[in-house]
């Protein structure tokens, strides 16, 4: 039997609060709805680097403390995360392998994906439809995928997170 060390734990939360940290920074009025959805990127970053460390479970985690962050309906985003983390577990090795605009597509992908969950949950709880501006935030988050990938590649690498 062989026993596996996991190293660069640390590396993983910090990136996560990290993602939090920038969804509560304030922005002007005007760009507050255009924010990209951090913690997200974040999950699906690191469920693509290390699927046998983040999974469903973290992701839900991850989602219901975003829930709590920023005020909504408690477990809606848990819900979107842990779909999003399950698909891109299913088709990871896939994903992996896409050069990076490719990527960016089934980001954008996921990602609207967790804005069609988080918009038929605020359907059921009787919440007005929103405007076009409600679904900016994916294709934003796709845009700054590429940083992502690449900056968070880079920290795992250093601090060599397995």
């Amino acid at each position: 039997m062989t026993i596996v060390r996991h190293h660069g734990g640390w590396v993983i939360l910090v990136s996560i609060i990290i993602g939090y940290l920038l969804t509560v920074l304030p922005l002007p009025a005007e760009a507050e709805q255009l924010r990209p959805d951090w913690s997200a990127l974040i999950i699906i970053y690191w469920v693509l680097a290390l699927p046998q460390r983040v999974g469903v479970g973290v992701a839900w985690l991850v989602g219901l403390f975003q829930d709590a962050l920023v005020g909504t309906l408690l477990g809606a985003h848990a819900l979107a995360f842990a779909l999003v983390a399950y698909l891109t577990l299913k088709l990871h090795q896939r994903i992996r392998v896409f050069p990076l605009w490719q990527q960016a597509l089934s980001v954008l992908v996921l990602l609207l994906l967790i804005r069609l969950l988080l918009y038929w949950i605020n359907g059921l709880i009787g919440r007005p439809a929103a405007d076009w501006v409600f679904w900016t935030p994916a294709l934003i988050g796709t845009l700054f995928w590429p940083v992502v990938f690449v900056f968070l590649r880079e920290i795992r690498r250093r601090y060599r997170v397995q």
